[in-house]
């Protein structure tokens, strides 16, 4: 069994710092080709997404991909933000998504967590990871990497009031 707790403490810091931006007058405006605090939560929701169907697809033993590079793409952030809404909207969005990956992964037997999962993860245009990963690896670079990552890039925005 996987242990969510550094995923759950992840999720709750981002959605801290996003509500810390969202209580910002005016709201803080990114640097040039960075992400407005939307945009972020967005891209998020998207990575949750792709996270929540490959643990979904392992623990079915269905073949699965990870792929992050639909969570880059500036039209499918904003469809998103569209979609869901603002603000509010997309934290409540990242926690429910939260909530839900991480009873997934909790439930997930050891060999579903060492499933090799083939994994393509990008950042601004340079390939990170090109190879095969163990689920569990997909899981625990969340609260790793990505959302602290994506935390940092929130506060940034507050303190650039």
């Amino acid at each position: 069994m996987l242990d969510t707790a550094p995923l759950q403490d992840a999720y709750r810091e981002l959605l801290d710092a996003a509500a810390t931006v969202a209580g910002s007058d005016p709201g803080p405006v990114p640097p040039p080709g960075e992400w407005d605090a939307d945009q972020i939560l967005a891209h998020t929701v998207l990575i949750n997404n792709a996270t929540i169907a490959a643990v979904s697809s392992a623990a079915t033993g269905t073949v699965t991909t990870y792929d992050n590079r639909l969570a880059q793409d500036a039209w499918t952030i904003d469809h998103v933000i569209t979609l869901t809404g603002r603000g509010a909207e997309l934290r409540d969005r990242v926690r429910h998504q939260a909530d839900a990956l991480c009873a997934l992964a909790m439930s997930c037997s050891e060999a579903e967590l060492n499933t090799p999962v083939p994994t393509l993860l990008l950042s601004k245009d340079q390939v990170l990871v090109d190879e095969f990963l163990p689920l569990r690896d997909l899981v625990t670079g969340l609260a790793e990497a990505e959302l602290p990552g994506h935390t940092r890039q929130l506060l940034a925005l507050s303190a650039s009031d």
